[in-house]
């Protein structure tokens, strides 16, 4: 388990980023396939928001090992899949705060904006 505490339903790009350095967090893309192939973080692991239900069990599993990190386009999406995992008992799961736009902005300008 990445953490300890309770958590909050969202994380600002830059703790994303230094927990995913420390290798105690994992991302999850839970935008469309188009969108990936425009832009993405590296790393991260497509799960289209419409397949997550499908994939439950591998979610929780993954939030046995580390903090699931979810991330969309601007932080919609994300954190109406963190709300729903959460309420499932998927409790090591936070949204990324303006999705990958903001990450852009903040963190990686390298990342194509769409």
């Amino acid at each position: 388990m990445a953490c300890d505490l309770v958590l909050s339903l969202e994380i600002m790009p830059e703790d994303a980023r230094r927990l995913l350095h420390e290798g105690k967090a994992r991302l999850i893309d839970v935008r469309e396939p188009h969108e990936y192939q425009l832009a993405r973080i590296d790393g991260a692991q497509l799960i289209p928001m419409h397949t997550v239900p499908h994939r439950l069990h591998e979610l929780e599993a993954a939030s046995d090992e580390s903090l699931l990190i979810v991330y969309c386009h601007h932080g919609v999406r994300s954190l109406s899949v963190v709300e729903w995992l959460r309420r499932l008992g998927v409790e090591q799961c936070v949204s990324l705060i303006g999705g990958i736009d903001l990450w852009r902005r903040q963190i990686d300008p390298q990342v194509p904006r769409y």
